[in-house]
């Protein structure tokens, strides 16, 4: 058995173990090598992972040789690596930021950041949707503790609020569980795929209520509207390596979205398929006219890189819906571009907190930054990508979403609220670029300046900018075939099982 798909939930998940051992805790020097280390790994991994499901389908990892649907298996396919990838760069990253940063100097930091980045690979990487219920409960209490580090009244009062929802969406989330598993008999993707079209009747809105409940649950996850209301305090108050890892968390929710309703509730689920599409249409343009008045209102820098992931959600959503799902591959192009300027906007914001003294990051009228020359190039770059200006890697996928509408009903409805979000992200970000580099108090910058070491992160994930412009042709290519195999989960299962039961079965 190849053992490459279940490497990205044991490397990060055995280094926040020994973390914990009485020969590291205590050394929070040691703690960042080994994160470091780890996560290297882990993104080379992602990389062989890539490559190996490019080059020869889908891979199954079934623990304990239990086969599906009774045993707990693993499903790495191309849209389980690419994000896998994504997240093991994004949380390197962090880790990098965060070795010059004050809030990381608990001896339990990066034991959680380590759990979190488990659970975030486990459920971009399950096959089985109680497993992926016990994954989102592992990074939800990572990410509990990791809000909270360094305490303060305004990451208790966030965490409070974060802890509290997520609770509720979990007790719905085993609800759903529940009611679906008594019609279909199975929890495993693949097999209630086949199942779910072959409901009796009197099943059908037994069935149907457990799915709106999850998507209920994922729409919370996910801060799709009307749920996105704890994203903006949560992410605000995270410390700026925590709130950059964060930028994915929406992510998931999303995945959960494309696996269960594009997969499981998909064009070949009978009288259930589609299940969902009419609620999601409404509620991803609601969202991203929410983010469009949000970003306008916002007083501070992370209170606009909220905004931004927010609308990010908002357009992926509708990509997922968009001529029946096709333009789902346009969409996963922007989920990368999006998540990693996202990250990199809160790291920014974070800079700029420091070095304007007690104004903050807030737009208002300040001392002059220390390293004011670097930290606006850096801002004007990511400013530039996430408005979706020419040529860096936002207009690139933000053209393929409107490229991809070819309904002239579905160009009235998505064409005129992206183009009309751009704009209105462009003014805001325009304001605060302003507030922040011109309107200044006085001649004399501060004293403090970036370390090395966060400089490095900063760049790393503006690079990643540019490269995606440089190869978009290749990336979209892959992004199309990996919204591809969420139509064909089932199948690329049955092929990967079939494959895997003929090697076991060679002569030596």
């Amino acid at each position: 058995m190849n053992h490459l798909p279940i490497l990205p939930v044991l490397i990060p998940s055995l280094a926040g173990l020994l973390m914990l051992s009485p020969w590291l805790t205590k050394s929070l020097r040691a703690q960042r090598h080994l994160a470091f280390f780890s996560l290297t790994v882990l993104l080379i991994t992602s990389v062989l992972l890539i490559k190996q499901v490019t080059t020869s389908g889908a891979m199954i990892y079934v623990l304990g040789g239990w086969q599906p649907p009774f045993g707990i298996m693993l499903l790495a396919d191309r849209l389980a690596a690419m994000m896998v990838m994504l997240t093991g760069f994004l949380a390197l990253c962090a880790v990098i930021y965060g070795s010059s940063y004050t809030e990381t100097s608990g001896r339990f930091f990066y034991p959680l950041f380590m759990f979190q980045v488990m659970g975030i690979n486990g459920a971009f990487l399950t096959g089985d949707i109680f497993n992926l219920f016990v994954f989102f409960e592992v990074l939800l209490i990572a990410s509990y503790a990791l809000l909270i580090h360094g305490g303060g009244k305004e990451k208790t009062r966030a965490g409070v609020q974060y802890v509290t929802l997520n609770l509720i969406g979990s007790a719905f989330f085993l609800f759903a569980l529940g009611t679906l598993y008594g019609t279909l008999g199975t929890l495993n993707m693949a097999d209630m795929s086949v199942r779910v079209a072959e409901l009796a009747p009197e099943d059908l809105a037994i069935a149907k209520a457990g799915a709106l409940l999850l998507l209920l649950v994922f729409g919370l996850k996910s801060a799709m509207m009307p749920l996105q209301f704890w994203l903006s305090k949560t992410y605000s108050a995270a410390s700026a390596p925590v709130a950059a890892l964060f930028a994915i968390m929406t992510k998931v929710g999303l995945y959960a979205i494309y696996r269960v309703f594009g997969g499981i509730f998909g064009n070949d689920a009978g009288a259930l398929a589609n299940l969902g599409v009419d609620w999601i249409w409404p509620l991803a343009i609601a969202t991203l006219i929410f983010s469009m008045l949000g970003a306008l209102g916002a007083y501070n820098l992370r209170q606009l890189a909220t905004q931004v992931i927010i609308m990010s959600v908002g357009t992926l959503l509708l990509t997922f819906v968009i001529n029946n799902g096709q333009a789902l591959g346009a969409g996963l192009y922007y989920l990368v571009h999006s998540t990693l300027a996202a990250a990199v906007l809160f790291l920014l914001a974070d800079q700029i907190q420091i070095q304007r003294g007690p104004a903050q990051d807030r737009f208002v009228i300040a001392r002059p930054m220390n390293q004011a020359g670097m930290i606006s190039t850096f801002y004007t770059i990511a400013a530039i990508s996430v408005v979706g200006l020419p040529p860096l890697s936002g207009f690139i996928g933000k053209a393929l979403v409107l490229k991809s509408v070819i309904d002239p009903e579905e160009q009235i409805r998505v064409w005129p609220v992206i183009l009309f979000s751009s704009l209105l992200v462009m003014i805001a970000f325009s304001r605060a670029g302003t507030a922040l580099f011109w309107h200044l108090s006085g001649t004399k910058p501060g004293t403090e300046r970036a370390a090395p070491a966060q400089v490095i992160a900063i760049v790393l994930l503006l690079l990643a900018t540019p490269l995606l412009t440089i190869f978009a042709g290749p990336i979209t290519a892959y992004t199309e075939q990996a919204a591809a195999d969420i139509h064909n989960s089932t199948q690329l299962v049955l092929d990967a099982m079939a494959s895997q039961e003929a090697i076991e079965h060679e002569p030596h």
